[in-house]
């Protein structure tokens, strides 16, 4: 594949395929990072709300930055601020538990329960906005559910009736799979009328009110140390939304939505360099599930040229 810039579309930016895949996959390396920094932080005693207010804040002015050198900030203006904010509340609630996932499991194996959104995407479509669903989708569709259960291991846990730490987690981790399904329901309707740098500022800027509210609560003191991991934490959080936008501007969604599934690889690699972990025997086994799954989904959207777009919110 040529590296020169496609040709222009006429209601969009230049196409340049390979941009937009290397953007998708910083998004997905910073993704990473962006957790191993989640657990970090925990491990210091931080409260997970006032992780989520500072990844948040921190996001804006980058963001902001960002929009003032591209599309302007007069970009950012919307008649939706009440779709905006559903949508912020859904965020919001996926957001806390896709980090509580991180939290209370191994990296891989929390990412790997991630990657079984467009599964549930495909099944809230089919139920909410009553998308045609043909025969192989929902085998496709089948096909990720038994790699979800097998990652999930649900015989041992109820055996061991969910308790612990590693039965919260993967209850937690199918929670924010499910809420980010949802999300990408909310934002396909939002993406009608809004681009994705509105959709990420308004996500950011209206979050606030909730997490600033409950802040207070939660804040305690920190040493340097502790606000670099919080530093960091909102850098990677800018840097993830400004790649995945930067990839849809450059590239179709099914060119760069295949990308997603290196996270996993990035996982693997984040929680056995910086916590010694390794997945579980039934991770190798479901993930393979779970990815061919997604990618067959990722290419029956592409063959029936729908263009849906893709959540921007890590």
């Amino acid at each position: 594949m040529s590296d020169a810039p496609f040709p222009a579309r006429p209601d969009g930016p230049p196409q340049h395929y390979l941009g937009g895949i290397a953007l998708r996959l910083l998004a997905m390396v910073s993704l990473s990072l962006m957790f191993v920094l989640v657990k970090k932080i925990d491990a210091a005693g931080i409260h997970v709300v006032e992780s989520l207010f500072w990844r948040q804040a921190l996001v804006l002015p980058f963001l902001l930055a960002w929009v003032m050198a591209t599309t302007g900030l007069s970009s950012l203006k919307t008649r939706r601020i009440g779709a905006h904010a559903r949508r912020m509340l859904m965020g919001l609630a996926g957001m806390a538990c896709n980090f509580g996932a991180m939290i209370l499991l191994p990296m891989a194996e929390a990412t790997t329960i991630s990657l079984s959104v467009p599964i549930f995407a495909v099944l809230f479509a089919a139920l909410l906005l009553g998308e045609a669903t043909g025969w192989q989708r929902w085998s496709a569709v089948i096909v990720g559910f038994v790699g979800v259960l097998v990652v999930l291991d649900p015989l041992s846990s109820f055996a061991d009736g969910f308790g612990g730490m590693h039965g919260v987690g993967t209850l937690v981790a199918l929670t924010g799979a499910i809420m980010t399904a949802l999300i990408t329901i909310a934002v396909r309707d939002l993406g009608r009328t809004e681009n994705a740098a509105t959709i990420v500022f308004w996500f950011s800027l209206l979050s606030m009110i909730p997490l600033g509210i409950a802040l207070p609560f939660v804040i305690t003191p920190h040493d340097g140390h502790e606000w670099l991991l919080l530093i960091g934490l909102g850098f990677l959080g800018a840097v993830v939304q400004m790649s995945l936008t930067g990839a849809l501007r450059l590239a179709p969604v099914s060119v760069v939505i295949p990308m997603d599934y290196s996270s996993l690889l990035w996982a693997i690699a984040a929680g056995w360099w910086f916590f010694g972990t390794l997945p579980a025997d039934t991770t190798w086994v479901g993930a393979p599930l779970i990815i061919a799954s997604g990618l067959f989904i990722a290419w029956r959207e592409h063959r029936r040229h729908i263009d849906r777009p893709k959540e921007v919110a890590a």
